[in-house]
């Protein structure tokens, strides 16, 4: 064979590998985008449960029952429990907070173990937590945003034991604390005259033995004040008021398990008309999944996301194949809409030791595109984050991660997953340089503008570049609290405006405020303008 030959034959051979590999390898090579940054390389703890307050801090804690932490508490404290499993006298943090704006972390001190617990902002911004394990799993804990606040525990702030829980804030500003281990059923908090717990049969119905497959159920605020609980493979819609099933909605196609141990993720899909009301459900793990794991026997993970209108009169699943497997995966609602699923592995299930194939690219699901176009698979990490990872969304538009930890106990060599302490941030393609002249920047409400039901917003904003009218609104992101890959209370809606030129490259959108607590609970939102799907910085807005 000739030098000049040589050139075209190993074309010819990349061709032919390329065509071998098959369509979804394909797109692996070519749909690409985002970028990563590496912010910590220790926290100190492993960030297991994740919320972002409106002082642009995010509390994060793990267990008690670790053993030492690599963070000690501040000024000589030690937390004293004999009930503790690890250690009576602990002097380290299982629990900080990480500014935001200068990169830096705050130890804070837990007295019980928060282990696999739940939680959900008030409307004041306090973060309410509830549940964890041993002496901790009837505790509430309540956390103030501000600059040197620390816990405050209630011992016994609950009726039922809480662990592997969630919780959801209500339109009356009261949380729903649903499930949990051996929980079928559900209380509220704060007590306000009852002190009861409820009996909800479909938890006892949706439970494998031996397995579970229930806990940590997906629940999503419908439109009407009614709750869509999902746990195992299917859903109803509930009337906690009355103790009443609503509606039962069919089976997810395929019959297999996507809560905890089988973990998948869900959103509510962005509320664009305020009437009506989407969810998604993807990854997981195929039936049997869980005792296979633990004889080391690692089955590849779902593929599929399951969409339904839950509003429907005959509602039904639509089913999507992603271009990666993944279970322990979290999806985080971005501000425009697009929904970023990160995290997981593609083979095993949730558990200590039982995943396998970290999956280290993240996918974008553009909701609004043609179904079969959806799915974009994004850059990847170098960090594997495997059971008890996180991720949330922050003010900025970036989306923090942290977390792993798939061992009972810290551990950081000799083992597949070591411990993961770092926190790193994923940029969306929006973020990216190129785009600056089209990103809006709002100027004023100013941050922290409380707006009333069904009020008109004015919102004043820039554009450095050439605006498109018609390809603007504005977006308000409820921040979760996240855990076990599972963002509860995640919810943006979708606030359409007509469009007025002010100044030079300055405009104004006027919106109309949810009507109700039914689409927007009350609390604080992060409020963005989106301009040809690039989102500005967000502010704080409390509606009320």
């Amino acid at each position: 064979m000739s030098k000049t030959h040589i050139p075209f034959f190993l074309l010819w051979q990349l061709l032919l590998l390329l065509l071998a590999a098959g369509p979804s390898r394909r797109l692996l090579c070519h749909a690409a985008g985002g970028q990563w940054k590496f912010l910590l390389p220790n926290v100190g703890i492993s960030a297991m449960h994740m919320q972002l307050m409106n002082n642009d801090r995010v509390v994060m804690f793990d267990r008690t029952d670790f053993g030492l932490s690599n963070i000690s508490l501040p000024d000589g404290k030690c937390r004293v429990d004999p009930n503790d499993s690890a250690l009576k006298t602990d002097c380290t943090a299982h629990s900080v907070e990480y500014d935001v704006a200068s990169n830096s972390i705050r130890p804070l001190m837990v007295l019980t173990d928060v282990w696999c617990s739940s939680g959900a902002l008030m409307p004041d911004g306090r973060l309410v937590q509830t549940g964890g394990y041993n002496d901790g799993d009837h505790v509430v804990r309540v956390f103030r945003p501000c600059k040197t606040c620390d816990w405050q525990e209630i011992s016994l702030g609950l009726i039922q034991r809480r662990w592997y829980a969630t919780n959801h804030i209500l339109p009356d500003g009261r949380q729903i604390i649903i499930g949990g281990r051996q929980a079928f059923n559900y209380e509220f908090y704060p007590k306000t005259g009852s002190t009861k717990v409820y009996k909800m049969p479909f938890l006892v119905q949706t439970n494998d033995p031996a397995i579970e497959n229930n806990l940590y159920p997906f629940v999503h605020l419908n439109v009407d004040g009614n709750l869509f609980i999902f746990a195992n493979n299917r859903a109803i819609l509930f009337d906690y008021s009355k103790g009443v099933v609503v509606r039962t909605y069919p089976q997810i196609p395929g019959g297999d398990p996507r809560s905890y141990p089988s973990t998948g993720s869900s959103v509510l899909l962005p509320l664009k008309n305020l009437q009506g009301a989407e969810v998604l459900i993807c990854g997981g793990a195929p039936k049997g999944s869980f005792r296979s794991a633990g004889s080391n026997n690692f089955v590849g993970a779902l593929n599929t996301c399951g969409r339904i209108k839950i509003t429907d009169p005959a509602p039904q699943w639509a089913v999507e194949t992603m271009p990666l497997a993944r279970v322990m995966g979290d999806m985080v609602l971005l501000p425009n809409g697009n929904v970023l699923i990160i995290n997981g592995a593609a083979a095993g299930t949730a558990a200590w030791e039982l995943g396998r194939d970290p999956v280290l690219k993240p996918v974008i699901y553009r909701p609004d595109n043609p179904a079969g176009s959806r799915f974009e698979v994004q850059n990847p990490t170098t960090i594997p984050r495997m059971y008890h990872s996180t991720a949330i969304l922050l003010r900025d538009g970036r989306v923090l991660v942290g977390g792993s930890n798939p061992h009972m106990n810290y551990e950081f060599t000799g083992v597949l997953f070591p411990t993961e302490l770092s926190l790193e941030a994923f940029s969306p393609a929006y973020l990216n340089l190129g785009s600056a002249n089209l990103r809006p920047k709002i100027i004023s409400p100013a941050s922290q503008t409380k707006i009333g039901y069904g009020k008109q917003v004015t919102i004043q904003f820039t554009v450095s570049g050439a605006l498109n009218a018609k390809l603007v609104s504005a977006t308000m992101v409820a921040p979760s609290f996240t855990t076990h890959s599972y963002g509860m209370n995640q919810r943006l809606l979708v606030l359409a405006g007509n469009v007025r030129t002010v100044g030079k490259s300055t405009y104004e959108v006027v919106v109309t405020a949810p009507g109700s607590g039914n689409l927007a609970p009350s609390g604080f939102y992060l409020l963005f303008v989106v301009h040809q799907a690039i989102p500005s910085e967000g502010i704080w807005v409390q509606i009320q």
